[in-house]
């Protein structure tokens, strides 16, 4: 029997093979609350083609997801989104974008398995969302950075400000980016490699 499709499969492409040079990989999740751009950052700073769960927005969120201040919001994260880059030539980043509505963070627990760090990505809109995103990776113990996204429409407050409003040790970095921008984004995710290694440095002299 004559399989043509199997004839003419072929492999990944090659912008998707993991580097020959690469000797470890990390893994870190990208969390927020609803609609703060997760699933852009990903996409932005991805080398790969991201992979998204992104659904079509139904009438079956309306009452249980908060889209206020994103009522223009189409779809959604229902699963995760997964990228990957390569921080050098040595050293790779899996990254892991969780769903932001509540009805899904039971997800979350298997996102966090073998999790290193995490960006927290903020929307100065709705500060509010947050809060218990940030209260569940303190109870994990997870090291965080804090990314506040730059939407055009988002009040300007000073970072110290938002720092306090947060509840954010003064040892947790907080920063601005634009999750459209491939360079912002991959700028927060140099200051989570470099928070973490500040954070293993200081528990071996310990």
């Amino acid at each position: 029997m004559d399989f043509k499709s199997s004839e003419q499969a072929v492999g990944p492409r090659s912008e998707d093979v993991l580097p020959t040079t690469a000797t470890a990989a990390v893994k870190v999740v990208i969390v927020g609350g609803f609609g703060v751009g997760k699933t852009t950052l990903v996409g932005s700073v991805s080398e790969i083609r991201p992979l998204t769960t992104e659904e079509t927005m139904t009438q079956a969120g309306v009452g249980v997801d908060d889209t206020q201040g994103v009522e223009r919001k189409t779809s959604t994260t229902v699963a995760m989104d997964f990228g990957r880059i390569s921080i050098n030539e040595e050293l790779v980043l899996y990254l892991f974008g969780t769903p932001g509505q509540e009805r899904f963070w039971f997800l979350w627990r298997g996102l966090f398995e073998g999790a290193l760090g995490a960006v927290v990505l903020v929307d100065t809109r709705r500060l509010e969302v947050s809060f218990d995103v940030i209260g569940r990776l303190e109870e994990r113990g997870v090291p965080f950075v804090v990314a506040v996204n730059n939407f055009p429409d988002a009040p300007d407050h000073p970072l110290e400000e938002l720092r306090s409003a947060l509840d954010l040790p003064a040892s947790v970095p907080i920063v601005l980016c634009d999750a459209r921008q491939r360079g912002s984004s991959r700028d927060v995710l140099m200051t989570l490699m470099r928070y973490l290694q500040n954070l293993a440095t200081t528990q071996e002299a310990s």
